[in-house]
């Protein structure tokens, strides 16, 4: 699928969906749970179909009534897979239900898409294999396919921390382990992506310690209980939304969104304030009005997912932008450093790669075709160069927008974004 969009006077109100970062960890926490679990309001899109059907490989139970969710749990005891788990592409779930698998008194095999497949899992292999379980990748690459057999019986384990994920999938699993478990992290990226996981584990009552970031202390023979929850909007998402009010000089009123929320991304509100950009905050919606934008310099890595959105971002700020500190967006589903400078290049942009980031110049941008990558999160950073651009921009692979954000299409049409797709 093609988007095709041309400059735009934009405007609205956009009701932001359900986090992924949440909506993930809930399935997986319902799953790991005795009793049905109701989850409200999640993120409905193909990464979370990829949890779901996950879950319901390990033995879940799973209902959808409208935009709710109701899990029936395998309090602790997931059973052998019937089938090979494809998450599609969602690394959360891959990276997270592998320490899952070494729960299971068996063999999982897990293979995702040509992307999954090309992204480091390597750190929970070797974590796993440290903390009792028998686990591999058939290539022995440390990316997908990759076979878990557990149980796994806790113990000590460093990690690598270049990816969150990695952590977060021993955090959430690690508590149904036999022993108690200890992690000594040898570096440590997206630190948020981490306080949503202990924001869930402190919610549910289980008994842990992270000593600063450093070392994680997880008692084993733990229970999750069954909850009922209303999943939080997605920060992520909003971001797209925050970066086009800003850049086009319109407003935009964005619904659900919780400041006292974990989620890192929340961080894009300040900065588009840092930029330049009028923004007012209450309860019900937060109000960003784009204004005369200047470059500033960002610490990106807390938050690697709006590098694509910011670099955009940059081409209109008066000065130089630094995107700087996140080598990790080199290992997302493409190497989005490298992706967005070469697509910007292409409408003009003054942009060019750090080993850990961008340096991006206020550009004159003109629209022509870029190519999305396969790429959620470049198909829509692109779509919002468009809109503010000369001419007209055509972006290919934009179905990828609906792995987190599948009414994206529509909720632009709806600010008076001139789009169309084929």
């Amino acid at each position: 699928m093609k988007f095709t969009v041309t400059r735009s006077a934009i405007s609205g109100t956009v009701e932001i969906p359900g986090s992924k970062s949440h909506s993930i960890r809930s399935f997986i926490f319902a799953s790991l749970a005795s009793g049905k679990s109701i989850i409200r309001k999640p993120l409905l899109s193909d990464d979370t179909d990829s949890a779901i059907k996950a879950c319901e490989l390990f033995g879940a139970k799973v209902t959808k009534d409208m935009d709710t969710y109701t899990i029936e749990g395998f309090a602790g005891k997931p059973k052998v897979p019937d089938n090979i788990i494809d998450v599609g592409n969602s690394g959360t779930t891959l990276r997270i239900a592998l320490s899952t698998a070494a729960l299971v008194d068996g063999y999982t095999v897990f293979t995702g898409d040509s992307q999954i497949r090309s992204r480091p899992i390597g750190p929970v292999i070797d974590a796993l294999n440290n903390l009792g379980a028998q686990a591999f990748t058939t290539k022995n690459n440390a990316k997908a396919p990759a076979v878990v057999k557990g149980p796994a019986k806790g113990g000590f384990t460093k990690l690598d921390g270049l990816s969150s994920q990695f952590l977060t999938s021993i955090l959430v699993n690690a508590p149904l382990f036999e022993n108690d478990t200890e992690i000594e992290m040898t570096r440590l990226n997206e630190i948020p992506y981490v306080d949503i996981t202990t924001w869930w584990l402190d919610k549910l009552g289980i008994q842990y310690k992270n000593d600063n970031y450093k070392k994680f202390y997880i008692k084993g023979k733990q229970k999750y209980e069954a909850f009922d929850m209303t999943i939080p909007a997605d920060f992520s998402s909003a971001t797209f939304f925050i970066v086009l009010a800003a850049i086009s000089g319109g407003t935009i009123k964005l619904k659900n969104l919780d400041m006292t929320d974990p989620q890192g991304d929340k961080r894009v509100v300040q900065l588009a304030k840092d930029m330049g950009c009028k923004v007012d905050i209450s309860d019900e919606f937060i109000v960003v009005t784009g204004g005369k934008l200047k470059g500033i310099s960002i610490d990106m890595n807390d938050i690697p997912d709006a590098l694509p959105a910011l670099s955009v971002a940059g081409c209109f700020a008066e000065g130089e932008t630094k995107l700087y500190n996140v080598i990790q967006a080199r290992y997302k589903e493409t190497d989005r450093i490298k992706v967005m400078c070469q697509e910007l290049k292409k409408m003009g942009a003054d942009i060019e790669e750090l080993e850990d980031g961008l340096i991006i110049r206020q550009s004159k941008l003109t629209g022509c075709a870029v190519h999305g990558h396969h790429d959620h999160r470049i198909v829509m950073s692109l779509t919002l160069a468009g809109l503010c651009s000369d001419g007209q921009t055509i972006i290919d692979t934009a179905e990828s927008a609906s792995v987190t954000f599948p009414n994206f299409y529509d909720l632009i049409k709806n600010c008076g974004g001139s789009i169309t797709k084929e």
